[in-house]
C-alpha cells in the first residue's frame, strides 16, 4: 500500500496566492488488481508550475480539490503490457507524489529522448510551454521568414521557446522582459532586440526603437497595459496570438480596458486568443520538432528547479512573481 501526498486548494486566491490557500494531505492508494481499471502505479519526478493555474483553478476547481497540473512520472508497478515498469510518461494528474490510472491519460516520452536531456524538458520546452510556442507561431500568427517578431514575458516558459522558433523561420525577434538577468538571457539565445520593460522610460518609445518600422506578429502572453500598447506599434495586417494575461490574473479588481478596436480597424489587424489543447491531434508532431531541435542545440533551454514537493506552493507563487527564468519545475 502508498500513501501519497497531495496538494490541495483549501481557499479560493484572493489576489495574489498565499501558502495558506493550500494545504498538504496524505491519501492511501489502493492495491493494483488484475483486469481492473487500476493497471499503473506512478510516483511523479518532476511537477509542473505553470500561470495558466492561477484563472484555471477559479474556473474549474472546488475548495478541496487537488490542485490542478502536468508532471513527468515514472511507473513503479504495472499491469498494463503498453507500460513498462520504469518508463516515464507525461501526466496532467495535479500536485501529487504518487497515483493510479489506467494508462488512457499518460503520454510515454518519445523512444529516442536522450539521457543526456532532463526529463523534466516534458513540462517544457519539449511540453505542453514548447507546443504553445509552436502552434501559436505556425497557426495563429502564421509567422513569414523576414517579418519581426515581438514576444513579452519572453524569458519565461512560453516565450523563450517562441523567440527562438521564430530566428528558426528566420524572422527579427524583439522580446520584453521584468529583470537585466532576463534581458541578458535574451540576448544570449540569440533575440535582436531585448529590453527591460520595468525599466524603460516609455514602453511605447523603447518599443519604436526597436523596430521603427513595426511588428508583423506580436506573440502576447501578458495583456493589459503592455497589449494596449503594443497594440499601436502593429503593422497593417499584422498577426496578434494571445496566448496568455499575467498581468491580470492576481487582480482583485478588473483592470479597464485596452481598448482595440481603432488599431485593430485602422491596421485591419487579426488578433486570436487559442489554448495549445486545439492542437492535441498534431501534438506528436510538435514534440518530435521541438526535441531535434533541442538535440541539435538550435533551442536552448533553462529550468528553474525547485527541490522538494513541499515547496510546491512556494515555486508556484515565485513563478507568478516572475522570479523564474525559462521553466519552473518542482523536483519531487
Amino acid at each position: 500500500m502508498v500513501i501519497a501526498k497531495a496538494w490541495v486548494l483549501k481557499k479560493h486566491f484572493d489576489g495574489f496566492p498565499k501558502i495558506s490557500d493550500f494545504d498538504l494531505k496524505e491519501i492511501e492508494l489502493p492495491n493494483l488488481k488484475d483486469g481492473g481499471e487500476q493497471k499503473l502505479l506512478l510516483a511523479s519526478v518532476f511537477l509542473s508550475v505553470d500561470p495558466y493555474m492561477r484563472p484555471y483553478s477559479r474556473r474549474d476547481m472546488k475548495e478541496g480539490d487537488i490542485m490542478i497540473g502536468t508532471q513527468v512520472a515514472r511507473i513503479v508497478e504495472s499491469k498494463n503490457p503498453a507500460f513498462a515498469v520504469g518508463a516515464f510518461v507525461v501526466g496532467g494528474r495535479g500536485w501529487r507524489t504518487h497515483f493510479i490510472s489506467d494508462g488512457k491519460d499518460l503520454q510515454l516520452l518519445p523512444s529516442n529522448w536522450p539521457e543526456s536531456l532532463p526529463k523534466s524538458l516534458a513540462l517544457g520546452t519539449v511540453g505542453m510551454p514548447g507546443l504553445t510556442a509552436y502552434f501559436g507561431l505556425l497557426e495563429v500568427c502564421k509567422m513569414k521568414p523576414g517579418e519581426t517578431v515581438l514576444v513579452n514575458a519572453a524569458a519565461g516558459a512560453v516565450g523563450s521557446v517562441v523567440g527562438q522558433l521564430a530566428k528558426i523561420g528566420g524572422c527579427k525577434v524583439v522580446g520584453c522582459a521584468g529583470s537585466d538577468d532576463k534581458v541578458a538571457y535574451l540576448k544570449k539565445l540569440g533575440f535582436d532586440e531585448a529590453f527591460n520593460y520595468k525599466t524603460v522610460k516609455s514602453l511605447d518609445e523603447a518599443l519604436h526603437k526597436a523596430s521603427p518600422d513595426g511588428y508583423d506578429c506580436f506573440f502576447d502572453n501578458v495583456g493589459g497595459e503592455f497589449a494596449s500598447v503594443a497594440i499601436n506599434q502593429m503593422k497593417k495586417y499584422g498577426r496578434i496570438a494571445v496566448c496568455g494575461a499575467i498581468s491580470q490574473y492576481n487582480d482583485s479588481v478588473p483592470q479597464k480596458g485596452p481598448y482595440v478596436q481603432i488599431p485593430m480597424i485602422f491596421k485591419e489587424l487579426q488578433m486570436e486568443g487559442f489554448i495549445v489543447s486545439r492542437w492535441n491531434n498534431r501534438r506528436e508532431e510538435g514534440v518530435k520538432a521541438l526535441l531535434k531541435w533541442v538535440m541539435e542545440g538550435k533551442v536552448k533551454y533553462h529550468e528553474q528547479v525547485t527541490e522538494g514537493f513541499e515547496n510546491m506552493p512556494m515555486a508556484f507563487i515565485g513563478m507568478l512573481k516572475g522570479e523564474n527564468i525559462g521553466k519552473a519545475v518542482v523536483k519531487v
